[in-house]
């Protein structure tokens, strides 16, 4: 059985999951946006930055993220960014499908992380991730654009949104642009902890 497709995110109390522009996407005010996943025992392992860390539902949360998803994909913004800043062994450890008309030879790191370029749209790149991720679950890594246009073509199945304690005033927001008169959704979680909320939700066809 192949796995769901989902999507993942840290969302503003006032909508945004990242600054606009492309120069600030992982600076002090995405920081700030994130900043719950910095403490977290799973975060610390997974880029190796030494022992320790918090454990609890936050943490949990995290590593289930990680542990379920078998490939996954994003726009070509959301690589520029993270090829400056992601440490040489990138944090993904699966497939990543990169949607970009731009044309390159796969970029394979060290851990297990291997970049494939897609060239013809997000259907073929979503059918690859599907081979690649085997019986676990793809992974819409971002950014703001690639999830709305997999939500807005209904292949997205459930999504995951951890609201941060913060107002960034402006940036990207998550649904910008989405089709509500075709996307229903259906509660299945929430859960608070003491410095986030995590709400996930499956995704239906009205």
């Amino acid at each position: 059985m192949a796995g769901k497709v989902f999507f993942s995110v840290t969302m503003s109390l006032d909508g945004f999951i990242a600054p606009g522009p492309p120069e600030r996407l992982m600076g002090q005010r995405w920081m700030e946006l994130q900043q719950w996943v910095f403490p977290l025992r799973f975060f610390r392992e997974n880029l190796k930055l030494g022992e320790g860390g918090e454990e609890g539902r936050d943490n949990d949360i995290a590593r289930e993220t990680f542990e379920r998803t078998g490939a996954s994909i994003m726009g070509k913004r959301m690589f520029d960014a993270g090829e400056k800043m992601w440490p040489e062994e990138a944090p993904f450890h699966t497939p990543v499908h990169v949607v970009t008309h731009t044309e390159r030879a796969p970029w394979e790191r060290p851990g297990g992380t291997t970049f494939h370029f897609v060239n013809d749209g997000v259907e073929t790149a979503l059918a690859a991730a599907r081979e690649a991720a085997g019986d676990r679950d793809v992974r819409i890594a971002g950014g703001g654009a690639t999830i709305l246009e997999y939500l807005n073509a209904g292949l997205v199945d459930e999504f995951s949104i951890t609201l941060s304690p913060v107002l960034l005033g402006s940036g990207i927001r998550l649904f910008d642009g989405v089709d509500a008169s075709r996307v229903a959704l259906e509660p299945i979680r929430s859960e608070s902890s003491a410095r986030v909320t995590h709400l996930t939700y499956a995704v239906c066809r009205r």
